[in-house]
């Protein structure tokens, strides 16, 4: 079946989309919103994410090991800056 997305500001929008569903045999569902999609945070354009502890980081120590590579470094080589 096709599927229509409307968005809407006022809620009285959807009490009366319910009700021209009876009449026009459509179905009117909203999405259960999930713990997850609740605590996306979105920075121009860029997704972010809460952590939960389910990613394993160890795949990256090889590439970080013995590369004398800090913080401070990181940030002034890698990092554009604002002057």
């Amino acid at each position: 079946m096709p599927e229509l997305i409307i968005k809407y500001k006022n809620k009285k929008t959807l009490e009366v989309l319910k009700e021209l569903a009876k009449y026009f045999n459509f179905s009117v569902e909203t999405p259960q919103i999930s713990s997850k999609t609740k605590n996306k945070t979105e920075i121009n354009g860029v997704t972010i994410l809460p952590f939960d502890g389910t990613i394993d980081t160890s795949e990256l120590e090889s590439i970080f090991s013995g590369k004398s590579i800090n913080s401070k470094k990181l940030r002034s080589d890698a990092w554009l800056r604002n002057s």
